[in-house]
C-alpha cells in the first residue's frame, strides 16, 4: 500500500521536471532576445573636394571600425562589426561630380560571419585621416561613421598599403573551416552562386544586381535537384554573403565535388549581345570577350578588398597536369549537355560554348563549369533572368543536363563519362569555329566583340 504521503512526493517530482525545463527554456529564450540584432544603415553620404574626402553612414547603433590601404587597384579597405545595409547598392556609384575627386566609388556587404566591409575605390592616392564613428545627437544610439581620407603623394599611399600588407602577413592564420560533407554515395553537386556580399558583381539594367540574381537562381536550382533525390547538393554560400575564390573551390573540395557549377550574370559594353553562355577551364581563351569576362571575375577578389594568394610552382602545377585532361574532358561533354537542354528553355548566346583561364574553374579534382544566365546589359535578359517562370523553366533544363551526365557515367560504371578523346575533339571544333567567318578570333584580335 503507498502511502499518501509517498504519492505526494512522487507528485511533486513529476510536476518539478517540466517546471525545470521550462524554466531552462525561457531562460534561453530570455538570452536569445537579449542578443542585440547589427545596426542598420540607413543612409550613405560622399563629400569630396579633390584634396579630402569624407564618407559617412547613418547607423542605428555605433560600430568600431578601422582602415587601411591596399594597392594594385588602389583602394581604401574599412573593416567594423557586422551591419544590416539597408541602402541601394547604386549609391557607390555616383556620378563623377569633378575631375579630381579622390574617390571613384565605393562599396559595402557581409564579409563574414559577424563582419562587414566597406571598400572604396580610389581615383588618385589618397590616406586615411580618421575613422570614428559618432552619435547623431547626444545621448541616442543612433550613430554616423565617418571615414575621411586626405590626398597624399604615391609614395606615401605605397608605404601604408605596404604596412598594412606586413601587417596582415603576420596575423595568426583563421581557423574557420568548412565541415567536410559526409559521403552519402550520391553525386555531390556543387553550385556557386558567384559574389556575394561586399561583392555586387556586376550591375546593370534596371537596377539588377549579379550577386542577387544568381543566388536567386542557385536556390532554384538546387530545389529542382534535391527533387529527383538522386544527387547531394552543397551551395558555396548561402545568402548575402562574400565568399573568396579560393574559399569556393575548398568548399567544394571537403564536399568532395563530383560536379561543380559556378553561376554569373556579366555586364558588357554591348547592349545588344544576350543569351546564356558555358565556360570551361583553358588556358587560352576562345575568344576577346571571353579573356576580358575571365580578367574580370578573376578579380573579384580585389573587389571585396584582399589579396589573391599566389599559387605555389612544382607539386600543385603536377597535380593538375595529371588531372586536368581528364576533369576537362567531362567538362566539355556536360557543357554540351547543358546547351542541348537550355535550346528549349532560354535564348542562347550565338556562341553558347567557350573557354578561359577563369580562376574558380582550374580545380583538377572536378569538372567544373561557369554558367553566364544573360547579360545585365540587355534589358530582355534582366527581365528573363527576375522572371520566378523563367528561373524554374532554365533550373529544370540544367537538372536534366545533370541527370543525362550521371546517367552516362553509371552506365560505365564510373562517376563521370569516359571521354578519351573529348578534349581533342573539343580543341578541334573550337580551332574550326574560331577560323569560320563571323566567329570571334583568339583573345587579344578582339574581332566579333559585339557578338560574341
Amino acid at each position: 500500500m503507498v502511502s499518501y504521503a509517498h504519492a505526494a512526493v512522487v507528485t511533486r517530482r513529476r510536476f518539478a521536471w517540466p517546471l525545470v525545463v521550462m524554466t531552462l527554456l525561457a531562460g534561453s529564450a530570455v538570452a536569445a532576445e537579449n542578443v542585440a540584432p547589427p545596426p542598420v544603415a540607413v543612409a550613405a553620404r560622399l563629400a569630396d573636394d579633390g584634396e579630402t574626402a569624407k564618407l559617412s553612414f547613418d547607423l542605428s547603433g555605433p560600430v568600431e571600425a578601422s582602415a587601411h590601404a591596399m594597392a594594385d587597384p588602389d583602394r581604401i579597405v574599412v573593416d567594423l562589426a557586422e551591419v544590416n545595409f539597408q541602402l541601394d547598392p547604386a549609391v557607390g556609384r555616383p556620378a563623377p561630380k569633378r575631375s579630381d575627386s579622390i574617390v571613384r566609388a565605393f562599396r559595402f556587404g557581409l564579409f563574414g560571419p559577424g563582419k562587414s566591409r566597406v571598400v572604396i575605390d580610389l581615383a588618385r592616392p589618397a590616406c586615411v585621416a580618421n575613422v570614428k564613428t559618432t552619435p547623431i545627437a547626444r545621448g541616442s544610439a543612433p550613430s554616423r561613421l565617418a571615414i575621411e581620407l586626405k590626398r597624399c603623394e604615391a609614395s606615401a599611399f605605397a608605404s601604408a598599403a605596404r604596412a598594412a600588407a606586413a601587417s596582415e602577413a603576420s596575423a595568426p592564420a583563421s581557423n574557420d573551416e568548412a565541415a567536410t560533407t559526409p559521403a552519402s554515395g550520391l553525386p555531390v553537386i556543387v553550385i556557386d552562386p558567384g559574389h556575394g556580399g561586399v561583392d555586387g558583381g556586376a550591375y546593370g539594367v534596371g537596377g539588377a544586381v549579379e550577386k542577387t540574381i544568381v543566388y536567386d537562381y542557385a536556390l532554384e536550382l538546387e530545389r529542382r535537384l534535391e527533387a529527383r533525390n538522386r544527387f547531394k547538393v552543397v551551395l558555396t554560400r548561402h545568402g548575402d554573403e562574400f565568399v573568396s575564390l579560393e574559399d569556393r573551390v575548398r568548399i567544394a573540395r571537403e564536399a568532395n565535388a563530383s560536379l561543380f557549377i559556378s553561376i554569373h550574370a556579366d555586364m558588357l559594353g554591348e547592349a545588344d549581345v544576350s543569351g546564356a553562355t558555358i565556360y570551361t577551364c583553358s588556358e587560352r581563351a576562345s575568344d576577346a570577350q571571353a579573356a576580358r569576362i575571365a580578367e574580370r571575375e578573376n578579380a573579384a577578389d580585389k573587389a571585396a578588398g584582399i589579396e589573391q594568394k599566389a599559387q605555389a610552382a612544382g607539386v600543385a602545377d603536377i597535380l593538375f597536369d595529371l588531372k586536368r585532361r581528364e576533369t576537362r574532358a567531362y567538362a566539355h561533354i556536360f557543357s554540351r549537355g547543358v546547351v542541348d537542354e537550355l535550346k528549349g528553355a532560354a535564348r542562347l548566346n550565338r556562341n553558347p560554348e567557350r573557354s578561359a583561364g577563369f580562376l574558380v574553374l582550374k580545380a583538377p579534382d572536378f569538372p567544373s563549369v561557369l554558367v553566364e544566365l544573360g547579360y545585365l546589359s540587355n534589358a530582355q535578359d534582366v527581365q528573363a533572368m527576375n522572371s520566378p517562370t523563367w528561373r524554374a523553366k532554365t533550373a529544370s533544363a540544367m537538372a536534366n543536363a545533370i541527370d543525362r551526365f550521371f546517367a552516362a557515367a553509371q552506365g560505365d560504371g564510373e562517376t563521370a563519362p569516359k571521354a578519351p578523346d573529348a578534349v581533342a575533339a573539343s580543341d578541334k571544333a573550337s580551332a574550326a569555329a574560331a577560323a569560320s567567318p563571323g566567329n570571334p578570333g583568339p583573345a587579344g584580335q578582339g574581332a566579333g566583340a559585339r557578338t560574341p
